[in-house]
């Protein structure tokens, strides 16, 4: 009998070492807002030089994982603590944004150093547009002059394309619209962008980010009216910018109006009260009845779901405006809203092609008590293509 133990068996194996690349790096932006202060406080007052230094910087210095730090240094100096107060414990520098001139003109050439900045590493564009939001947010820690020159900035960038107007989220903040820095802000800003360009590309840019009908928010709700925007921007100097949120408010009301006339088609209710509803709404919107005209053909058009057969929906739309014919007389008593009316028609059934057989008919249904004058000024206007004008004198 052997009384030896028995050893145990032990688990061997290769020790693999972590390679040093594969290691994560901590974040440290210490050494990064050293180099790039340093930098900074060499090049002085030369814009040109800070963005040849920029430039050169790119290809030593981790840009990717320190956007956030290298654009608070531009703008404000140093690194931002939250709310927008400088962190004490680090180098600042005094070649910054916050610390430039107050004036369009240094703005622009500070705009330059961003663009040429984020041409060369297009992947900071998208934490520019995050550093943008971030500091808007932070309006309220930044002197009035701050603010002013950012504003102008931010302005100059969004007429260049550089960032998004998605941007402007920001200013909506609850806080900052309360207190009107919002606001205040926003004139400044408008200032410089249809500076650089004009109140149309303005309009654009806000639309296709869809901001074109928020701007009344840069208000607190009480304040949030037509008129009030208009006085406030108007005497800021923007009457521009007044008369297109005006006319924001006026398409958005419009398009409520012709929701609402829908619906109450849809349900089949009285015409009589949708008479009666329509005449408040067009008192309360100050509309024209030429304008009432074009809202009420839609509605009463978009009520229904047409027929696709050609042949089937011209008999479908004659007993539809049929109905709804007293509806267009109400609204059609003057001789331009009835040429209105037939442009409306016209583009109609120029859109939807299988409506084309129907154009005739519809024409001589709601028509017949055009009186001389109006059918004589219709048949007249260069504004009736040819189809129309056969239609009326064959009628």
């Amino acid at each position: 009998m052997n009384n030896q133990k028995q050893q145990k068996p032990t688990l061997t194996g290769q020790r693999f070492k972590t390679r040093k690349r594969d290691e994560k790096e901590r974040f440290d932006p210490t050494q990064f807002q050293e180099s790039i202060v340093q930098g900074l406080n060499q090049t002085g007052t030369d814009l040109e030089a800070v963005a040849k230094f920029l430039d050169a910087s790119g290809a030593k210095l981790d840009y990717r994982r320190y956007a956030e730090t290298l654009f608070d240094i531009l703008v404000a100096g140093g690194m931002l603590a939250p709310g927008g107060t400088l962190s004490d414990d680090m180098t600042r520098t005094e070649f910054c944004l916050f610390t430039a001139q107050e004036d369009l003109e240094t703005m622009q050439a500070y705009a330059q150093v961003f663009n040429k900045l984020i041409r060369r590493y297009k992947y900071l564009e998208k934490g520019f547009e995050e550093e943008i939001k971030k500091l808007l947010l932070f309006l309220k820690g930044f002197t009035e002059s701050e603010r002013n020159k950012l504003a102008m900035l931010t302005g100059i960038l969004l007429a260049n394309g550089n960032i998004s107007a998605s941007i402007l989220s920001s200013l909506y903040n609850e806080n900052l619209v309360k207190e009107g820095v919002s606001a205040a802000f926003a004139v400044k800003l408008f200032k410089s962008w249809i500076n650089e360009k004009d109140i149309n590309s303005v309009a654009a840019s806000l639309r296709k980010v869809g901001m074109d009908n928020r701007l009344m928010e840069l208000f607190p709700a009480n304040k949030r009216s037509c008129e009030h925007f208009s006085k406030y921007f108007t005497d800021a100097g923007l009457k521009e910018l007044s008369d297109f949120a005006r006319n924001q408010q006026s398409i958005g009301a419009r398009k409520e109006l012709q929701k609402e006339l829908q619906e109450q088609m849809s349900r089949g209710d009285p015409q009589k009260e949708i008479i009666a509803f329509t005449r408040e709404e067009m008192k309360k919107a100050n509309l024209s009845e030429q304008a009432m005209i074009g809202i009420i053909w839609t509605s009463v058009m978009s009520s229904v779901e047409w027929n696709k057969k050609e042949e089937l929906v011209t008999e479908q739309a004659i007993k539809h405006l049929k109905q709804y014919s007293p509806l267009l007389k109400a609204f059609t008593s003057q001789g331009l809203s009835e040429l209105s009316l037939l442009l409306k028609i016209q583009e109609y059934c120029y859109d939807n092609i299988h409506f084309m057989k129907a154009f005739q008919k519809i024409v001589v249904l709601l028509y017949k008590g055009l009186s001389p004058q109006s059918l004589h000024s219709c048949i007249k206007s260069p504004y009736i293509n040819p189809p129309l004008t056969v239609c009326l004198v064959l009628f």
